[in-house]
């Protein structure tokens, strides 16, 4: 029988704090981390608004000599993770054999951006020495496991916005088959360069103000950065050494439209709902929340509105639905952890973050997004949606535990 998995520890740093409990001071508030974009080209960009991590300062958290060899994403995986293992209490022995599975959408794009500024700005002929080992998309994963003493299986996932989910998942299966007791895992992605911005400028799907999910005039999603960590263990690891237990990870839900590159399918989406609802051994009628990949596009959620609906049937209508991301913004690889994190949160304080910005309800979506206040609500099992480009889909279910 496969072991149950307990999730022990908890560790972000997003636009909405640099630590776990000012995130959630900030959903529970309904505090928005979107702003006017910072240190950036303005004048050459049209995209004026973004949600970045604020009052960050290296320094502060790394000596001079570690500075160089990390890219800002990085810097963001090793403060999550920091914060999430000193919270499971996990030390020694017990972490060292763990693993350590790190989601990202883009790798360093920092490192990449400078070396081109470099090349093609400065016009100089050589790069910094550093340049492959601080930007490639498994420098995060890496650090983290130098960070916690680490020696077990170490690996990146990048699945784009899926990427911190799908790294969750992997941890539970490793987890599951014996492998390993502990897993530290989650998502992290730094996305605000100039190079970057400009390609997602491309795409004409990020919204000129803020972000609006499932609203009438919502008009695209809005980028984020970060980082979301969290420590997963057997559950028989976790009560030998009397952890505190925040909920079991108890259901896991993989599948691939195989359809088209940006346009997002209800039935590869609903196909994963399904299969995390199974692999838990839960019901639709015993869900009680689900976080929406609520990206605010056209497309994603009139999309995953009708997925939730195909996959829940009828206790659709009665579940609440919001999207955090109307707060910390889309953190691509970091999305699911920082989703993820709220749900769990969600249950253990019996309140469910709304979904702000709300106007009024868009065509095509018809659930209670739970608009613009948080709801005090008994949460005995959620969902935490991801759906990513390329119609990849992940779904993780979380129960009280």
């Amino acid at each position: 029988m496969s072991k149950k998995v307990v999730i022990t520890g908890l560790g972000s740093i997003s636009p909405l704090g640099l630590s776990t409990p000012q995130f959630w001071q900030s959903l529970l508030e309904g505090r928005s981390g979107i702003g006017q974009l910072r240190g950036l080209f303005q004048q050459d960009l049209k995209v004026k608004v973004g949600a970045q991590v604020q009052d960050f300062t290296p320094e502060s958290f790394f000596s001079p000599t570690e500075i160089p060899m990390l890219d800002r994403y990085a810097q963001f995986a090793i403060v999550a993770a920091r914060e999430a293992v000193k919270d499971s209490g996990l030390t020694g022995e017990a972490l060292r054999r763990g693993a350590a599975v790190i989601g990202t959408g883009c790798g360093g794009k920092e490192t990449d951006e400078r070396a081109y500024h470099t090349l093609y700005k400065e016009n100089k002929s050589r790069l910094h020495p550093l340049t492959i080992p601080r930007g490639m998309p498994s420098a995060a994963a890496s650090q983290v496991s130098m960070e916690c003493g680490i020696t077990g299986p170490v690996f990146t996932v990048s699945s784009a916005c899926a990427s911190a989910a799908h790294a969750v998942i992997q941890s539970v299966m490793l987890i599951r088959s014996g492998i390993v007791d502990v897993a530290v895992t989650g998502g992290t992605d730094a996305p605000f360069t100039f190079g970057l911005l400009k390609a997602w400028e491309a795409l004409r799907v990020l919204s000129p103000d803020t972000c609006r999910p499932f609203s009438a005039d919502r008009s695209g999603l809005v980028l984020g950065e970060g980082a979301g960590i969290v420590v997963l263990e057997s559950e028989n690891h976790a009560r030998a050494r009397s952890a505190h237990i925040y909920g079991e990870l108890s259901g896991c839900g993989m599948s691939s439209d195989a359809a088209h590159i940006t346009d997002p399918s209800a039935e590869g989406a609903a196909k994963a709902i399904s299969m995390a609802l199974k692999d838990a051994g839960l019901n639709a009628e015993e869900i009680d929340y689900v976080n929406a990949h609520g990206t605010g596009t056209e497309a994603n959620d009139i999309t995953e509105t009708l997925a939730i609906r195909a996959a829940l049937g009828e206790q659709a209508d009665a579940v609440a639905v919001s999207s955090t991301k109307s707060m910390h913004g889309h953190a691509l690889g970091a999305a699911g952890a920082f989703e993820l994190i709220a749900t769990i949160l969600a249950i253990s304080h019996a309140v469910v973050p709304a979904t702000m910005n709300f106007t009024s309800a868009g065509e095509g979506c018809d659930l209670d997004y739970v608009p613009n206040q948080p709801r005090a609500m008994k949460v005995q099992a959620a969902i935490s949606n991801s759906f990513a480009f390329g119609g990849l889909n992940a779904v993780i279910a979380v129960r009280g535990y």
